[in-house]
């Protein structure tokens, strides 16, 4: 097996091939929306070969999620707020609305198709971190890691399952402003309900 590192040159090949085909699937997928896009399709948009899918994916289904994943990373975690500040809990939930709603019909379709579970993972185990920092910072001195890891679990996966409907089902156009109220009037049930039980447990 050969363990010699690739040339810089073949690395940038690589990445902008795989850069390319990620935006295709968005691209091709926005267009038609359907998951259902032939993989010559989406190697002829990004001026690939077929060979190179399936070297770099191994098939259409995990370049999709691949693709879902990306985007999602480049859109919510790649960028700091405009002022340099962490965004408060609305401007991270209203973030958070805005892009899916700004790729609907592209999340919208991978939701209703056959990549819908591991798209869904990908994108919990993505934004988990984020909550799992967020519920320790807000009661880490009172959870062990594993407490920590299986609260951010649940809560990333509750918040996946609503927004998932919001997209599948919600009126058209998707209202982020109105959602994010929802999410957070959600959020706010819950902790509340949260800090009743903390009362009562008090001797």
């Amino acid at each position: 097996m050969d363990l010699t590192p690739p040339e810089p040159s073949q690395d940038r090949r690589v990445r902008r091939s795989r850069a390319a085909l990620m935006q295709a699937a968005v691209d091709l997928v926005t267009e038609r929306g359907t998951a259902a896009i032939p993989l010559s399709d989406l190697a002829d948009a990004a001026d690939v070969s077929r060979k190179v899918v399936y070297q770099h994916f191994g098939d259409r289904d995990a370049l999709l999620v691949a693709a879902a994943v990306d985007l999602a990373s480049n859109e919510l975690l790649a960028r700091p707020a405009d002022d340099g500040r962490t965004p408060d809990a609305r401007g991270g939930a209203l973030a958070v609305a805005r892009h899916f709603a700004g790729h609907r019909p592209f999340y919208r379709a991978l939701m209703t198709g056959p990549t819908a579970l591991a798209v869904d993972q990908g994108l919990i185990t993505l934004l988990r971190p984020l909550n799992r920092e967020g519920i320790r910072q807000l009661h880490g001195a009172g959870l062990t890691p594993s407490e920590l890891d299986d609260i951010a679990t649940f809560v990333t996966g509750g918040a996946a399952a609503f927004v998932r409907a919001w997209v599948i089902d919600g009126p058209d156009p998707l209202d982020p402003e109105a959602f994010t109220d929802r999410l957070l009037r959600v959020t706010s049930v819950l902790h509340a309900a949260e800090s009743t039980s903390d009362r009562k447990d008090r001797p």
